[in-house]
C-alpha cells in the first residue's frame, strides 16, 4: 500500500465529489470522476472549470495550472472506470446500502493494492469495510466543505485497517495542503461529533420557542465568534443531512443530546431540507441559493419594542474587568455614569484601568485624545452604593455568586429611586432569584455582557416572568445606543450562548477521557474543521476551567439531562488547583508572566 497514490477515483460527484475531485486535480493527481447520473458528471465539469476559472482571475493559479487540472479530470457513469485507481474515494449519499454496493462491487475491479476509502461523516467504517473482502484496505477520508477551501481532513481509522494504509493517505493529505488528524471509527469523528450535539441543541433550542432564529444565529456569532449560526449552518448542511448524523451518533451514544429535535425531522418530512430546497429555518430566494428572503417569521425592520422609561445616567457596582469594561462603554455612549465598588480605593483602581484602556484607543488611532478626556469625564467613581441615589440604570457586575448578588440587589432597592432599572450580568444564575432580593422584581433585567465589553457586541437581555414591559423596552433601546447588538431570552440557565457552548466544551473534555483523540487534534480540527476562532480546549483554558465547572454544574441541576453533567477530568483539575492560563496550568501549561 506504499504507493504515491498518482490515479485517484472519486465516486459520486455532488457538491463534495466535486470539490475532492479539484483539490487532486490541482495536485497533479490524475482524476476519475464517477457518478451514474450523466448530469451530475457534467456539473461537475461544469463546475471544475468555473472555480478553477475564478482562481486564476484572483491569481490563486496560473491558466497553465488550470489547463492542467482540467486535462487530469476525465468522468464516467461506471464504476469500472476505476481498475487502474489506487485510491478509491467514494462520496455517495450517507446510505449504508448504498455504500456497501460500492464497496462490494469494487472488490472486483480495483486492485488487490488499491485503498477503498469512504467519505461518509456519519456512518460506521467498520460496518463498511467488513461489507469488503479487503477490510484491511478500508478506511475514512473525511473532508470538510467546501473541499478546496477547508484544511481539515479527518483519517478515520477502524479495527480492521492496516497501518500502512493509513500512513499512506496521511501522506496524501497532507501532499494536497490539508492537515490531516488522525481519529478512530465513531459517529460524527471529531469535528462533527461535537458540532452537530451543539447544532441539535440550538434547532431544539428555536423548537421550545425559548429564542428567535435570529437571536440565536446572532448569539453565537457576536458571542462565541463563530463564523455562521447554528441555524443557518443547519440549513447549509441539509437538515435532513444533520438528521442523519444525529441519528447514528444517538445509535452508538444514546446520548439525549444527540437525539435528533423533532423539528429536523419536521422540516425533513415536508422536504424543507434547507438552502438546497430553497426553505429550511430560513427562506431563501431559491433553491441553492444562498440570499435570505422576509417570510413570516422574519422581524419586522424596526419593529416597536413599546414605551421605555428614559436614561441619562448609569449606575456600575464592580471593580472587576466586566465592571470596568461595561462602565467605559456607557460613558462612550454619552452617559453619565456611576462607578461604585467597595470603598474609594478600589473604584479609583477600576476607573484608572479605564483610563488605561481609553489611552490604547488613543494611541491605536481609534479614539480622539479630546474624546478620551470626556469620557473620562463622564464617569465618577465611588466608594459605595448609596452614589446610585439618581441613576436612571443600575449594572451590576460583582462575583458569579447567588448570595452576593442578593445582597448587593437588596441594597440597590433601599438607595436606588422609584423606576430605576435593576440589570444583572450574570452568566448563570437564574435572574428570578436576584430580583426577588428586591421588593420591585419588575424592575429587574438581565443585561448579560461578554467579555471584553469595550469589543463585543452582544448582549443577552434576559426577561423573568415578573419583568414589566417597559424596562425590557428600555434596556433594549439602551443597547442600541451603546452600539451592542441586543437578543432576547428567557431566565433560565446559560441563556443562549452558554447554554449551547458549554455542552460542547464538555463533550470535547469527555473524548479526551475517553482516549479518543488529542487535545491538539480536537483544538485542531474545531478550527479547521469548523472554522472556530480557538478550539475548545484553548477556550476552556482562557475562560478558566473553575468558571466552566460552575456553569457545566448549573447547567446540569437546571436540565437533569445526564449528558451534561460535568465531565470527570474537569472537576479532578478543578480540584488540583488547575484553573487554565490564570495559575499557568489548564489542560496545557503556560509560561508564568
Amino acid at each position: 500500500m506504499d504507493t504515491p497514490l498518482s490515479t485517484i477515483a472519486v465516486v459520486g460527484l455532488g457538491t463534495m465529489g466535486t470539490g475532492i475531485a479539484e483539490v487532486l486535480a490541482l495536485a497533479g493527481r490524475e482524476v476519475i470522476g464517477i457518478d451514474i447520473s450523466e448530469a451530475a458528471a457534467r456539473q461537475a465539469v461544469t463546475s471544475l472549470e468555473a472555480s478553477t476559472a475564478r482562481a486564476v482571475a484572483r491569481g490563486r493559479i496560473t491558466e497553465q495550472e488550470r489547463a492542467g487540472a482540467l486535462a487530469r479530470f476525465r468522468t464516467s457513469d461506471a464504476l469500472a472506470a476505476a481498475a487502474d485507481a489506487e485510491l478509491v474515494i467514494e462520496v455517495v449519499p450517507e446510505s449504508y446500502e448504498l455504500k456497501q454496493q460500492v464497496f462490494r462491487e469494487l472488490d472486483g475491479i480495483v486492485a488487490p493494492t488499491a485503498i477503498l476509502a469512504t467519505g461518509t461523516n456519519a456512518l460506521s467504517v467498520t460496518r463498511l469495510a467488513a461489507e469488503s473482502q479487503h477490510p484491511e484496505r478500508v478506511l475514512g477520508l473525511h473532508f470538510f466543505n467546501p473541499a478546496p477551501a477547508m484544511k481539515l481532513v479527518e483519517v478515520v481509522s477502524s479495527v480492521l485497517t492496516a497501518p500502512p494504509a493509513v500512513e499512506t493517505v496521511t501522506r496524501l493529505a497532507r501532499e494536497l495542503g490539508k492537515e490531516p488528524v488522525a481519529v478512530g471509527d465513531r459517529p460524527g469523528f471529531v469535528a462533527d461529533g461535537l458540532l452537530f450535539g451543539y447544532l441539535n441543541q440550538a434547532a431544539a433550542m428555536y423548537e421550545a420557542n425559548y429564542a428567535s432564529r435570529e437571536d440565536i444565529d446572532a448569539a453565537m456569532k457576536l458571542g462565541c465568534g463563530l463564523p455562521m449560526g447554528p441555524l443557518a449552518l443547519l440549513d447549509l448542511i441539509g437538515i435532513d443531512t444533520a438528521r442523519t448524523v444525529l441519528e447514528a451518533m444517538y445509535s452508538a451514544s444514546h446520548d439525549r443530546l444527540h437525539a435528533p429535535a423533532p423539528v429536523l425531522g419536521q422540516l425533513s418530512e415536508a422536504g424543507l431540507t434547507g438552502r438546497k430546497a430553497g426553505r429550511g429555518f430560513y427562506t431563501y430566494e431559491a433553491p441553492g441559493g444562498q440570499t435570505v428572503v422576509p417570510d413570516a417569521l422574519t422581524p419586522s425592520a424596526g419593529a416597536a419594542a413599546g414605551e421605555g422609561r428614559s436614561v441619562a445616567s448609569v449606575g456600575v457596582a464592580g471593580s472587576g474587568t466586566m465592571a470596568s469594561g461595561i462602565a467605559e462603554v456607557f460613558a462612550k455612549a454619552g452617559y453619565t455614569v456611576v462607578l461604585a465598588a467597595r470603598g474609594q480605593e478600589k473604584a479609583d483602581v477600576a476607573k484608572g484601568r479605564i483610563a488605561k484602556s481609553l489611552e490604547r484607543s488613543v494611541g491605536k488611532g481609534r479614539l480622539t485624545a479630546e474624546a478620551r478626556d470626556e469620557t473620562l469625564g463622564r464617569i465618577t467613581a465611588a466608594g459605595s452604593l448609596d452614589a446610585f441615589a439618581e441613576v436612571d440604570l443600575a449594572v451590576e457586575a460583582v462575583a458569579e455568586d447567588l448570595e452576593i448578588k442578593q445582597q448587593l440587589f437588596a441594597t440597590l432597592d433601599k438607595v436606588c429611586r422609584p423606576g430605576t432599572v435593576l440589570a444583572t450580568t450574570t452568566s448563570s444564575l437564574p435572574v428570578v432569584a436576584i430580583a426577588r432580593a428586591t421588593a420591585r422584581p419588575e424592575d429587574v433585567i438581565g443585561m448579560h455582557f461578554f467579555n471584553p465589553a469595550p469589543a463585543m457586541k452582544l448582549v443577552e437581555v434576559v426577561r423573568t416572568v415578573l419583568t414589566a414591559d417597559d424596562v425590557h423596552a428600555t434596556v433594549r433601546a439602551v443597547c442600541a445606543k451603546i452600539r451592542k447588538h441586543p437578543v432576547d431570552c428567557g431566565d433560565r440557565a446559560g441563556f443562549i450562548v452558554n447554554a449551547l457552548l458549554f455542552p460542547y466544551l464538555n463533550n470535547a473534555i469527555k473524548m479526551v477521557e475517553e482516549h479518543y483523540a488529542s487535545l491538539d487534534d480536537i483544538d485542531a480540527a474545531m478550527k479547521l474543521g469548523g472554522g472556530y476562532p480557538m478550539g475548545p480546549f484553548e477556550l476552556l483554558d482562557v475562560v478558566g476551567l473553575d468558571v466552566s465547572l460552575a456553569i457545566e454544574k448549573v447547567l446540569h441541576k437546571e436540565f437533569r439531562d445526564p449528558g451534561l453533567a460535568p465531565a470527570p477530568l474537569l472537576e479532578h483539575l478543578v480540584a488540583a488547583g488547575c484553573l487554565g492560563r490564570k495559575t499557568g496550568r489548564g489542560f496545557r501549561e503556560y509560561a508564568r508572566r
